[in-house]
């Protein structure tokens, strides 16, 4: 591996920070980490089968071993994945945020929000830090696509400070971010 991307790598693969919450609670927001399995697992456990729905097109309770290696085995080059921790990273997982890089510059931004601390910040933490990774390791735009009913999530990406543009097709709303 090149020293300029070891060097990317570290500092996403090393990332922790405490934040505060809009109702004053404190979360930790980190790097995921592989040992972080049976804590991503119990997060999706609590998140309710419309938000599961809003974050993956469809109802979705059970991932194949493939999936579930491909959202904990992160390279932090192309694939950066963070987690919000409760109890300033004491708790469980309430929350994560990745984006994946689909070609150069570009990269695809996801987010999930156990349902119980949805409403506090956590989307709008999560896209902070996101964004300034990306910036430091070169990306110009993050691209999602998002259900037009998810309005919390299209708050985030109009609050977020970036410059927005907006497409519809149908049920989706396909969002560019420039960085």
């Amino acid at each position: 591996m090149p020293r300029v991307a070891q060097d990317r790598r570290a500092a996403a693969v090393d990332f922790a920070t405490i934040e505060s919450l809009r109702d004053g609670r404190r979360v930790e927001i980190r790097a995921l980490r592989p040992t972080d399995l049976p804590g991503l697992m119990a997060a999706v456990g609590r998140i309710s089968e419309s938000s599961m729905s809003r974050r993956f097109f469809g109802a979705k309770r059970h991932f194949s071993e493939k999936e579930i290696a491909y959202f904990v085995h992160v390279d932090f080059i192309t694939h950066v994945a963070l987690v919000a921790v409760a109890e300033q990273g004491a708790g469980p997982i309430v929350a994560g945020g990745r984006y994946v890089v689909v070609r150069p510059g570009w990269a695809e931004l996801a987010f999930a929000v156990v349902d119980d601390w949805q409403g506090l910040g956590l989307g709008t933490l999560l896209m902070r830090h996101l964004t300034a990774i990306a910036r430091r390791v070169g990306l110009r735009e993050f691209v999602a696509e998002v259900l037009v009913d998810n309005e919390p999530m299209l708050h985030v990406f109009e609050r977020s400070g970036l410059r927005l543009v907006t497409r519809r097709d149908g049920a989706m709303v396909h969002v560019t971010l420039q960085l």
